[in-house]
Protein backbone atom coordinates (compact mmCIF):
# COMPACT_ATOMS: atom_id res chain seq x y z
CA UNK A 1 0.00 0.00 0.00
CA UNK A 2 0.94 3.77 -0.91
CA UNK A 3 2.40 5.20 2.69
CA UNK A 4 0.82 8.98 1.25
CA UNK A 5 -1.68 10.51 3.07
CA UNK A 6 -2.87 13.27 0.59
CA UNK A 7 -6.06 13.03 -0.81
CA UNK A 8 -7.30 15.00 -3.85
CA UNK A 9 -11.13 15.31 -4.82
CA UNK A 10 -11.10 14.88 -8.76
CA UNK A 11 -14.71 16.68 -9.89
CA UNK A 12 -15.04 15.34 -13.34
CA UNK A 13 -18.39 17.72 -13.77
CA UNK A 14 -16.91 20.74 -15.83
CA UNK A 15 -15.43 19.19 -18.92
CA UNK A 16 -14.35 21.22 -21.63
CA UNK A 17 -12.84 20.18 -25.51
CA UNK A 18 -9.27 20.73 -25.36
CA UNK A 19 -5.88 19.00 -27.06
CA UNK A 20 -3.95 16.84 -24.74
CA UNK A 21 -0.74 15.32 -24.82
CA UNK A 22 1.08 12.47 -22.83
CA UNK A 23 4.67 12.46 -22.70
CA UNK A 24 7.51 10.99 -24.60
CA UNK A 25 7.47 7.24 -24.00
CA UNK A 26 9.03 5.49 -21.50
CA UNK A 27 9.34 2.53 -22.66
CA UNK A 28 10.84 3.93 -26.20
CA UNK A 29 13.22 6.78 -24.16
CA UNK A 30 14.60 3.91 -21.83
CA UNK A 31 15.77 2.20 -25.22
CA UNK A 32 16.97 4.86 -26.98
CA UNK A 33 18.93 6.37 -24.16
CA UNK A 34 21.04 3.20 -23.68
CA UNK A 35 21.53 3.19 -27.67
CA UNK A 36 22.39 6.41 -27.63
CA UNK A 37 24.99 6.05 -24.96
CA UNK A 38 26.36 3.26 -26.71
CA UNK A 39 26.36 4.35 -30.29
CA UNK A 40 27.35 7.83 -29.30
CA UNK A 41 24.51 9.96 -29.84
CA UNK A 42 24.44 11.18 -26.27
CA UNK A 43 23.09 13.54 -25.16
CA UNK A 44 20.02 12.19 -26.98
CA UNK A 45 18.12 15.07 -28.87
CA UNK A 46 14.68 13.86 -27.75
CA UNK A 47 15.37 13.15 -24.12
CA UNK A 48 17.08 16.99 -23.87
CA UNK A 49 14.39 18.38 -25.66
CA UNK A 50 11.92 17.50 -22.88
CA UNK A 51 12.06 19.50 -19.90
CA UNK A 52 13.16 17.33 -16.54
CA UNK A 53 10.00 18.16 -15.15
CA UNK A 54 7.89 16.55 -18.03
CA UNK A 55 10.35 13.69 -18.52
CA UNK A 56 8.41 10.45 -16.68
CA UNK A 57 10.77 9.29 -13.62
CA UNK A 58 11.88 6.21 -14.63
CA UNK A 59 13.35 7.88 -17.70
CA UNK A 60 15.64 10.21 -15.58
CA UNK A 61 15.98 7.26 -13.20
CA UNK A 62 17.59 5.35 -16.31
CA UNK A 63 19.69 8.58 -17.69
CA UNK A 64 21.30 9.00 -14.51
CA UNK A 65 22.68 5.36 -14.62
CA UNK A 66 23.77 5.63 -17.79
CA UNK A 67 25.30 8.99 -16.74
CA UNK A 68 27.41 7.12 -13.91
CA UNK A 69 28.45 4.32 -16.38
CA UNK A 70 29.93 7.05 -18.81
CA UNK A 71 31.81 8.25 -15.99
CA UNK A 72 35.70 7.23 -15.90
CA UNK A 73 36.82 4.30 -13.94
CA UNK A 74 36.97 4.61 -10.27
CA UNK A 75 35.33 3.84 -6.96
CA UNK A 76 31.94 2.31 -7.10
CA UNK A 77 29.25 4.14 -7.99
CA UNK A 78 25.41 4.23 -6.49
CA UNK A 79 22.61 4.40 -8.69
CA UNK A 80 19.07 4.43 -6.85
CA UNK A 81 16.39 2.94 -9.13
CA UNK A 82 13.37 3.99 -7.09
CA UNK A 83 10.72 2.10 -7.80
CA UNK A 84 11.16 1.06 -11.67
CA UNK A 85 11.47 -2.24 -12.70
CA UNK A 86 12.80 -1.62 -15.94
CA UNK A 87 15.28 0.77 -15.48
CA UNK A 88 16.76 -1.43 -12.52
CA UNK A 89 16.84 -4.62 -15.39
CA UNK A 90 18.30 -2.29 -18.15
CA UNK A 91 21.10 -1.09 -15.80
CA UNK A 92 21.85 -4.73 -14.22
CA UNK A 93 22.98 -5.55 -17.48
CA UNK A 94 24.31 -2.51 -18.88
CA UNK A 95 26.91 -2.46 -15.87
CA UNK A 96 27.61 -6.07 -16.32
CA UNK A 97 28.77 -5.52 -20.07
CA UNK A 98 30.86 -2.36 -19.29
CA UNK A 99 34.62 -3.34 -18.80
CA UNK A 100 35.54 -2.10 -15.50
CA UNK A 101 32.15 -0.90 -14.50
CA UNK A 102 31.18 -1.32 -10.31
CA UNK A 103 28.10 0.19 -9.35
CA UNK A 104 25.43 -0.42 -6.43
CA UNK A 105 21.76 -0.42 -7.59
CA UNK A 106 18.98 -0.06 -5.20
CA UNK A 107 15.30 0.62 -4.73
CA UNK A 108 12.39 0.76 -2.81
CA UNK A 109 11.35 -2.25 -1.31
CA UNK A 110 8.56 -3.58 -3.79
CA UNK A 111 11.03 -3.41 -6.37
CA UNK A 112 13.68 -5.80 -4.19
CA UNK A 113 9.76 -7.66 -4.33
CA UNK A 114 9.79 -8.20 -8.03
CA UNK A 115 11.26 -11.27 -9.75
CA UNK A 116 14.84 -10.64 -10.79
CA UNK A 117 16.42 -13.91 -10.46
CA UNK A 118 15.62 -15.22 -14.24
CA UNK A 119 18.35 -12.15 -15.36
CA UNK A 120 21.00 -12.16 -12.60
CA UNK A 121 21.59 -15.92 -13.33
CA UNK A 122 21.63 -15.19 -17.15
CA UNK A 123 24.30 -12.90 -16.55
CA UNK A 124 25.77 -15.00 -14.25
CA UNK A 125 25.93 -17.90 -17.00
CA UNK A 126 27.24 -15.82 -19.55
CA UNK A 127 29.99 -14.07 -17.33
CA UNK A 128 30.81 -15.52 -14.25
CA UNK A 129 33.55 -17.32 -15.92
CA UNK A 130 34.93 -13.87 -17.35
CA UNK A 131 35.03 -12.45 -13.75
CA UNK A 132 31.31 -11.27 -13.21
CA UNK A 133 30.54 -9.94 -9.64
CA UNK A 134 27.18 -9.80 -8.84
CA UNK A 135 25.59 -9.72 -4.99
CA UNK A 136 22.64 -9.86 -4.06
CA UNK A 137 21.67 -7.66 -1.13
CA UNK A 138 18.06 -8.61 1.38
CA UNK A 139 16.96 -6.87 -1.08
CA UNK A 140 19.67 -4.45 -1.55
CA UNK A 141 21.95 -3.51 -2.83
CA UNK A 142 23.05 -5.36 -5.86
CA UNK A 143 26.15 -4.68 -6.67
CA UNK A 144 27.50 -5.71 -9.89
CA UNK A 145 31.56 -5.77 -10.78
CA UNK A 146 32.06 -6.31 -14.50
CA UNK A 147 34.77 -8.34 -16.13
CA UNK A 148 37.57 -6.27 -18.14
CA UNK A 149 37.67 -8.95 -21.05
CA UNK A 150 34.29 -11.22 -22.19
CA UNK A 151 35.70 -11.95 -25.42
CA UNK A 152 36.97 -15.88 -24.13
CA UNK A 153 33.20 -16.31 -23.38
CA UNK A 154 30.27 -17.90 -25.37
CA UNK A 155 28.05 -15.38 -26.71
CA UNK A 156 24.80 -16.16 -25.81
CA UNK A 157 22.32 -15.40 -22.65
CA UNK A 158 19.99 -18.08 -22.04
CA UNK A 159 16.73 -16.89 -20.39
CA UNK A 160 12.91 -18.21 -19.76
CA UNK A 161 10.35 -16.26 -21.54
CA UNK A 162 7.89 -16.35 -18.45
CA UNK A 163 7.47 -13.35 -15.72
CA UNK A 164 8.61 -10.40 -18.04
CA UNK A 165 9.96 -9.92 -21.24
CA UNK A 166 12.31 -7.04 -19.41
CA UNK A 167 14.75 -10.01 -19.33
CA UNK A 168 15.60 -10.81 -22.46
CA UNK A 169 15.23 -6.73 -23.26
CA UNK A 170 18.15 -5.81 -21.36
CA UNK A 171 20.32 -8.73 -22.19
CA UNK A 172 19.58 -8.01 -25.85
CA UNK A 173 20.49 -4.37 -25.14
CA UNK A 174 23.35 -5.82 -23.27
CA UNK A 175 24.61 -7.64 -26.85
CA UNK A 176 24.50 -4.81 -28.69
CA UNK A 177 27.18 -3.43 -26.23
CA UNK A 178 29.45 -6.67 -26.84
CA UNK A 179 28.84 -6.50 -30.59
CA UNK A 180 30.22 -2.68 -30.69
CA UNK A 181 33.22 -4.12 -28.45
CA UNK A 182 34.45 -7.09 -29.64
CA UNK A 183 32.87 -7.56 -33.06
CA UNK A 184 30.63 -10.76 -33.01
CA UNK A 185 27.43 -11.64 -32.89
CA UNK A 186 26.11 -12.32 -29.15
CA UNK A 187 22.70 -13.74 -28.95
CA UNK A 188 19.58 -14.21 -26.60
CA UNK A 189 17.73 -17.46 -26.46
CA UNK A 190 14.60 -17.42 -25.03
CA UNK A 191 13.54 -20.64 -23.35
CA UNK A 192 9.67 -21.04 -23.29
CA UNK A 193 6.95 -18.48 -24.25
CA UNK A 194 8.07 -14.93 -23.89
CA UNK A 195 5.29 -13.33 -21.88
CA UNK A 196 4.74 -9.25 -23.58
CA UNK A 197 6.40 -10.21 -26.45
CA UNK A 198 5.36 -7.06 -27.93
CA UNK A 199 7.71 -5.43 -25.64
CA UNK A 200 10.70 -7.29 -26.76
CA UNK A 201 9.85 -6.75 -30.30
CA UNK A 202 9.70 -2.56 -29.22
CA UNK A 203 13.20 -3.22 -28.32
CA UNK A 204 14.23 -4.78 -31.63
CA UNK A 205 12.44 -1.78 -33.62
CA UNK A 206 15.19 0.87 -31.48
CA UNK A 207 17.74 -1.18 -32.25
CA UNK A 208 17.28 -1.73 -35.85
CA UNK A 209 16.14 1.95 -36.09
CA UNK A 210 20.05 2.80 -34.87
CA UNK A 211 21.79 0.78 -37.03
CA UNK A 212 21.80 -2.96 -35.71
CA UNK A 213 21.34 -5.83 -37.67
CA UNK A 214 19.08 -8.18 -35.44
CA UNK A 215 18.33 -11.63 -37.07
CA UNK A 216 15.88 -13.38 -35.51
CA UNK A 217 14.59 -16.91 -35.34
CA UNK A 218 11.41 -18.63 -32.75
CA UNK A 219 13.93 -18.55 -30.15
CA UNK A 220 17.11 -16.33 -30.37
CA UNK A 221 18.03 -12.92 -31.35
CA UNK A 222 21.08 -11.93 -32.87
CA UNK A 223 22.86 -8.83 -32.78
CA UNK A 224 24.82 -9.95 -35.93
CA UNK A 225 25.79 -6.48 -37.27
CA UNK A 226 26.29 -2.64 -37.19
CA UNK A 227 26.06 0.83 -39.54
CA UNK A 228 25.40 4.04 -38.02
CA UNK A 229 22.14 5.52 -38.95
CA UNK A 230 22.32 8.75 -41.08
CA UNK A 231 20.10 10.55 -37.65
CA UNK A 232 19.02 9.89 -34.37
CA UNK A 233 15.88 8.32 -34.17
CA UNK A 234 12.64 11.00 -32.46
CA UNK A 235 11.11 10.01 -29.57
CA UNK A 236 7.04 8.85 -29.91
CA UNK A 237 4.18 9.89 -27.55
CA UNK A 238 3.74 7.23 -24.77
CA UNK A 239 0.94 4.88 -25.91
CA UNK A 240 0.13 3.78 -22.50
CA UNK A 241 -0.79 7.48 -21.21
CA UNK A 242 -2.07 7.68 -24.78
CA UNK A 243 -5.07 5.01 -23.28
CA UNK A 244 -6.04 7.48 -20.81
CA UNK A 245 -6.13 10.19 -22.48
CA UNK A 246 -7.63 8.74 -25.44
CA UNK A 247 -10.89 7.88 -23.15
CA UNK A 248 -10.30 11.18 -21.59
CA UNK A 249 -10.64 13.28 -24.60
CA UNK A 250 -13.72 11.05 -25.95
CA UNK A 251 -15.62 12.37 -22.75
CA UNK A 252 -14.67 15.59 -23.34
CA UNK A 253 -14.89 15.71 -26.99
CA UNK A 254 -10.96 16.80 -27.64
CA UNK A 255 -8.43 15.64 -29.32
CA UNK A 256 -5.30 13.82 -28.38
CA UNK A 257 -1.52 14.58 -29.12
CA UNK A 258 1.50 13.36 -30.24
CA UNK A 259 0.00 9.69 -31.20
CA UNK A 260 1.35 7.95 -33.94
CA UNK A 261 -0.53 5.39 -35.35
CA UNK A 262 2.82 3.89 -36.66
CA UNK A 263 4.50 3.08 -33.12
CA UNK A 264 5.81 -0.38 -32.47
CA UNK A 265 4.51 0.06 -28.61
CA UNK A 266 2.03 -2.80 -28.10
CA UNK A 267 -0.27 -0.44 -26.16
CA UNK A 268 -1.05 1.08 -29.53
CA UNK A 269 -3.46 -1.88 -29.12
CA UNK A 270 -5.79 0.68 -27.73
CA UNK A 271 -6.75 1.86 -31.41
CA UNK A 272 -7.77 -1.64 -31.73
CA UNK A 273 -9.25 -2.53 -28.63
CA UNK A 274 -11.51 0.06 -28.17
CA UNK A 275 -13.50 -0.70 -31.43
CA UNK A 276 -14.79 -3.67 -29.37
CA UNK A 277 -17.23 -1.41 -27.83
CA UNK A 278 -18.22 1.28 -30.46
CA UNK A 279 -15.34 3.64 -30.22
CA UNK A 280 -13.04 4.51 -33.24
CA UNK A 281 -10.19 6.78 -33.60
CA UNK A 282 -9.49 8.89 -36.67
CA UNK A 283 -7.40 11.63 -37.65
CA UNK A 284 -7.74 15.03 -36.54
CA UNK A 285 -6.23 18.32 -37.42
CA UNK A 286 -2.58 18.20 -37.82
CA UNK A 287 -0.07 15.25 -38.14
CA UNK A 288 -0.03 12.49 -35.04
CA UNK A 289 -3.71 14.25 -33.54
CA UNK A 290 -6.77 11.86 -33.26
CA UNK A 291 -9.97 12.04 -31.75
CA UNK A 292 -12.11 9.45 -30.79
CA UNK A 293 -15.69 9.21 -31.74
CA UNK A 294 -18.85 6.50 -30.91
CA UNK A 295 -20.98 5.89 -28.43
CA UNK A 296 -19.83 2.54 -26.22
CA UNK A 297 -22.23 -1.01 -26.77
CA UNK A 298 -21.70 -4.25 -25.12
CA UNK A 299 -18.12 -5.37 -23.43
CA UNK A 300 -14.87 -5.87 -24.00
CA UNK A 301 -11.83 -8.58 -24.13
CA UNK A 302 -8.53 -8.01 -24.17
CA UNK A 303 -5.37 -10.36 -22.88
CA UNK A 304 -2.58 -9.58 -20.05
CA UNK A 305 -0.32 -11.26 -22.40
CA UNK A 306 -0.62 -8.61 -25.09
CA UNK A 307 -0.90 -5.38 -23.17
CA UNK A 308 -0.65 -5.77 -19.61
CA UNK A 309 -0.19 -2.33 -19.34
CA UNK A 310 -3.49 -1.38 -20.87
CA UNK A 311 -5.46 -3.76 -18.92
CA UNK A 312 -6.21 -1.04 -16.11
CA UNK A 313 -7.48 1.27 -18.27
CA UNK A 314 -9.56 -1.36 -19.92
CA UNK A 315 -11.00 -2.06 -16.64
CA UNK A 316 -11.88 1.51 -15.97
CA UNK A 317 -13.61 1.32 -19.39
CA UNK A 318 -15.83 -2.06 -18.15
CA UNK A 319 -17.06 -0.08 -15.24
CA UNK A 320 -19.30 2.13 -17.81
CA UNK A 321 -19.84 -0.53 -20.53
CA UNK A 322 -23.52 -1.66 -20.75
CA UNK A 323 -22.34 -5.52 -20.49
CA UNK A 324 -19.75 -7.50 -18.65
CA UNK A 325 -16.02 -7.48 -19.55
CA UNK A 326 -13.03 -10.49 -19.52
CA UNK A 327 -9.43 -9.88 -19.19
CA UNK A 328 -7.33 -12.64 -19.62
CA UNK A 329 -3.52 -14.12 -18.58
CA UNK A 330 -3.71 -11.16 -16.22
CA UNK A 331 -1.25 -13.15 -13.38
CA UNK A 332 1.21 -11.08 -14.82
CA UNK A 333 -0.62 -8.08 -12.63
CA UNK A 334 0.59 -9.05 -9.62
CA UNK A 335 3.73 -8.37 -10.00
CA UNK A 336 3.78 -4.39 -11.10
CA UNK A 337 4.81 -1.83 -9.04
CA UNK A 338 1.71 -2.80 -6.95
CA UNK A 339 -0.42 -5.83 -7.37
CA UNK A 340 -2.56 -3.93 -9.94
CA UNK A 341 -5.11 -7.29 -10.40
CA UNK A 342 -6.20 -7.12 -6.36
CA UNK A 343 -6.04 -3.04 -7.51
CA UNK A 344 -8.28 -3.61 -10.45
CA UNK A 345 -10.86 -5.33 -8.39
CA UNK A 346 -10.67 -2.67 -5.71
CA UNK A 347 -11.43 -0.19 -8.02
CA UNK A 348 -14.42 -1.72 -9.45
CA UNK A 349 -15.64 -2.63 -6.01
CA UNK A 350 -15.11 0.75 -4.66
CA UNK A 351 -17.29 1.74 -7.69
CA UNK A 352 -19.67 -0.39 -7.03
CA UNK A 353 -19.10 -3.26 -10.09
CA UNK A 354 -17.89 -6.42 -9.07
CA UNK A 355 -15.78 -8.85 -10.88
CA UNK A 356 -14.97 -12.59 -10.56
CA UNK A 357 -12.05 -14.21 -11.03
CA UNK A 358 -10.88 -17.92 -12.25
CA UNK A 359 -7.42 -18.58 -12.38
CA UNK A 360 -6.30 -16.14 -15.23
CA UNK A 361 -9.29 -14.96 -16.10
CA UNK A 362 -11.07 -12.03 -14.70
CA UNK A 363 -14.47 -11.18 -15.64
CA UNK A 364 -15.94 -7.41 -15.06
CA UNK A 365 -19.27 -6.50 -14.13
CA UNK A 366 -20.21 -3.00 -14.66
CA UNK A 367 -22.99 -1.61 -12.15
CA UNK A 368 -26.46 -0.84 -12.27
CA UNK A 369 -25.84 2.67 -11.66
CA UNK A 370 -22.78 4.83 -10.66
CA UNK A 371 -22.17 5.74 -6.78
CA UNK A 372 -22.60 9.32 -5.99
CA UNK A 373 -18.86 9.52 -5.46
CA UNK A 374 -15.90 6.54 -4.96
CA UNK A 375 -13.26 6.47 -3.46
CA UNK A 376 -9.63 4.78 -4.15
CA UNK A 377 -5.93 4.55 -2.89
CA UNK A 378 -3.07 4.72 -5.63
CA UNK A 379 -0.77 1.78 -3.29
CA UNK A 380 1.42 4.51 -4.90
CA UNK A 381 0.90 2.81 -8.48
CA UNK A 382 0.99 5.13 -11.10
CA UNK A 383 -0.71 3.34 -13.28
CA UNK A 384 -3.55 2.91 -10.56
CA UNK A 385 -4.06 6.53 -9.69
CA UNK A 386 -4.60 7.49 -13.86
CA UNK A 387 -7.10 4.75 -14.64
CA UNK A 388 -9.08 6.06 -11.15
CA UNK A 389 -8.98 9.23 -12.82
CA UNK A 390 -10.20 7.46 -15.88
CA UNK A 391 -12.86 6.47 -14.49
CA UNK A 392 -13.90 9.51 -12.91
CA UNK A 393 -13.69 11.55 -16.03
CA UNK A 394 -15.86 8.47 -18.13
CA UNK A 395 -18.80 8.06 -15.62
CA UNK A 396 -18.82 11.75 -14.91
CA UNK A 397 -18.45 10.51 -10.81
CA UNK A 398 -16.65 12.22 -8.36
CA UNK A 399 -13.36 10.64 -6.84
CA UNK A 400 -11.58 11.03 -3.75
CA UNK A 401 -7.75 9.51 -4.77
CA UNK A 402 -5.18 9.23 -2.11
CA UNK A 403 -1.94 9.00 -3.57
CA UNK A 404 -1.63 11.14 -6.35
CA UNK A 405 1.99 12.26 -6.61
CA UNK A 406 2.91 8.83 -7.80
CA UNK A 407 2.25 9.59 -11.56
CA UNK A 408 5.36 11.10 -11.91
CA UNK A 409 6.73 7.63 -12.74
CA UNK A 410 5.33 8.15 -16.53
CA UNK A 411 3.52 10.94 -16.97
CA UNK A 412 4.52 14.14 -14.33
CA UNK A 413 1.79 15.96 -16.52
CA UNK A 414 -0.97 14.20 -16.31
CA UNK A 415 -3.02 16.27 -13.58
CA UNK A 416 -2.18 19.35 -15.48
CA UNK A 417 -3.72 17.48 -18.49
CA UNK A 418 -6.49 16.51 -16.85
CA UNK A 419 -7.23 20.45 -15.65
CA UNK A 420 -6.78 21.48 -19.24
CA UNK A 421 -10.16 19.15 -20.37
CA UNK A 422 -11.62 21.14 -17.72
CA UNK A 423 -11.49 18.34 -14.56
CA UNK A 424 -10.78 20.16 -11.41
CA UNK A 425 -8.54 18.85 -8.80
CA UNK A 426 -8.25 20.26 -5.40
CA UNK A 427 -7.26 18.67 -1.71
CA UNK A 428 -9.12 17.06 -0.08
CA UNK A 429 -9.07 16.49 3.89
Amino acid sequence: MSESTRRVLVDPSGLRASALTPPVSKSDAQRALVLGHLTGAWPLPSVQAEADEDLPADVRVLRRGVEALRLPAGPVRDVDCADGGAPFRILATQVAVTPGAHVRLTGTPRLGERPHGPLFTALRDALGAAGLTLVEGTPWPVELKAPTDTSSMTSAFRVPGAQSSQYASSLLLGCAALFLRERRAWSVDIEGTLTSAGYLELTVSWLRRFGFDIQESPSRYTVAGYTAPPSVPALPGDWSSLGYLLLIAWKAQGAVERADPDSAHPDQAILRLIEQVGLRAVPEGPAHTMKVQGRLSGGLRASGTECPDLLPTLAALACVLPAPSTLTEVGILRVKESDRLEGIRTLVAAYGGTTDLQGEVLRIQPPAAPPPRFEMDSRGDHRLAMTAATLSVLSGTPLVLTGPECVEKSFPGFWRQLSRAGVRISEHP
